[in-house]
């Protein structure tokens, strides 16, 4: 994870656990309370309120806040963010599952002595089994689906589809939550911070199950062109008003249909015309395989955004400009060439790596060449894998220029930004680091 994202979640667990401090040593305990029956008690509460707060988090990160893409450095860092939430989320609904199963073997080992009991109003004791039974049940259904997005091989457009029981799955443990949650901790800063959570969470989850998410940017159209060759379907889409253009390098999420949703791509167009869009889409997955044979020109479309912080206008104009693509990671960067068309003499110098597996047999190349030829300050770096010439992280000449004064933007597979990043730490004693600027829009 990034910083901002680190922070955020090291912080919203720092809060949580302050407040339940505070409201743990502000309280009195029972004369012969069990040390045993008090940790499993307070483990109880305490993992049980981080869990949930975690996710109250996940679900107000899949309503794709736009206000939070500055501090956070994009939606794909949302998102990214969003996955990991999931997965602490989990952990400490694991411990809290453990800490209620836990009572078993602390009364194996020192008996009913000792235990707290904490009081409950007429209405708690009726709703009491019903929260426990769909709390348990949400425990089981959210520790199966995280199982399913860790497990890559699974196929994501079943993934995509079973996702969509998230906001039920929080629903039933937000209901778990406000029933079994003592009712002391409601008027401490702990109840507030916990309330505000949980209805932050659920009014996540009623905008997903009505599909209200990113409805106010979601604009319509048709696709008025489609082109196919080469594993790319490239779609051109005239939309209506409600479209307010987008920045190129900028991302949006495409649908053709309400059942199988949106999906997210990079707009590979300059946004010159701010009514037309166009996707270059490599089959990659179920979804994008289908394309070639599913769209066609006329085909009513929606599209949602535009989002994402990987911009032309961004760039540090006092650094060295690194701009390296891997295959259909091409996109944005050919709507930065497109849009340097219009203005060249404002054109810093940059050089422009493209890693392809076959440069004969790809369609971007033609087109990037093209491009750069009216560009006489992009210096354009074809690498060919077939040929040998793999790009390494000493073929980008930081050792005599400097590392430190150079910026990196990068749009391509992971596996590819991994070796390079490892790359630039080895020559990282030559002139310090480079800035890296990476596209990490990942939906699992």
């Amino acid at each position: 994870m990034n910083t901002p994202a680190t922070a955020t979640l090291a912080g919203l667990l720092a809060l949580f656990c302050a407040a339940w401090l505070q409201t743990f040593l502000s309280a009195s305990i029972p004369e012969g309370t069990a040390t045993l029956w008090l940790i499993r008690q307070q483990g109880l509460y305490l993992s049980g309120i981080l869990s949930m707060a975690l996710m109250s988090l996940v679900m107000v990160l899949a309503t794709r806040p736009r206000w939070l893409e500055a501090p956070l450095g994009g939606m794909d860092r949302i998102y990214r963010l969003h996955k990991w939430a999931g997965i602490l989320a989990v952990v400490f609904a694991v411990l809290h599952w453990g800490f209620y199963e836990g009572s078993g073997l602390v009364r194996a080992l020192i008996g009913r002595a000792g235990r707290l009991r904490e009081a409950k109003g007429e209405l708690t004791r009726l709703l009491h089994d019903p929260a426990e039974d769909l709390g348990e049940w949400g425990f089981y259904l959210l520790l199966a689906m995280i199982v399913i997005t860790l497990w890559r091989r699974f196929p994501y457009h079943l993934w995509r589809h079973i996702h969509r029981v998230l906001p039920v799955i929080y629903l039933f443990l937000a209901f778990h939550s406000l029933v079994l949650t003592p009712a002391r901790y409601w008027a401490t800063p702990l109840g507030a911070l916990f309330a505000i959570a949980l209805l932050a969470g659920s009014w996540a989850s009623v905008l997903s199950l009505t599909g209200r998410i990113g409805q106010r940017r979601r604009a319509h159209g048709e696709v008025i062109a489609v082109q196919h060759g080469d594993g790319v379907t490239e779609i051109t889409c005239r939309l209506d008003e409600r479209w307010q253009g987008h920045q190129p390098g900028q991302f949006a999420f495409l649908a053709f249909d309400r059942l199988e949703g949106h999906h997210p791509f990079t707009i590979a167009s300059a946004g010159n015309d701010q009514r037309t869009v166009t996707f270059c889409i490599k089959a990659l997955g179920n979804f994008t395989r289908r394309l070639p044979h599913t769209v066609y020109v006329g085909q009513a479309v929606s599209v949602e955004g535009p989002y994402g912080h990987f911009r032309l206008d961004r760039h540090d104009p006092t650094r060295r400009q690194i701009w390296i693509a891997g295959g259909v990671g091409v996109t944005p960067f050919l709507a930065w060439l497109e849009a340097l068309q219009t203005r060249p003499e404002e054109v810093r110098t940059a050089d422009l790596h493209y890693c392809t597996r076959d440069r004969a047999g790809d369609r971007f190349v033609a087109r990037l060449e093209a491009l750069c030829a009216t560009l006489p300050n992009i210096r354009l770096h074809i690498h060919d894998k077939r040929q040998g010439k793999e790009l390494r992280a000493e073929g980008l000449g930081l050792e005599a220029n400097g590392a430190r004064a150079a910026e990196i933007w990068f749009c391509g597979p992971t596996g590819l930004a991994d070796a390079l990043k490892r790359g630039l730490r080895n020559i990282r004693t030559l002139g310090g680091t480079p800035r890296f600027h990476q596209e990490a829009f990942e939906m699992r």
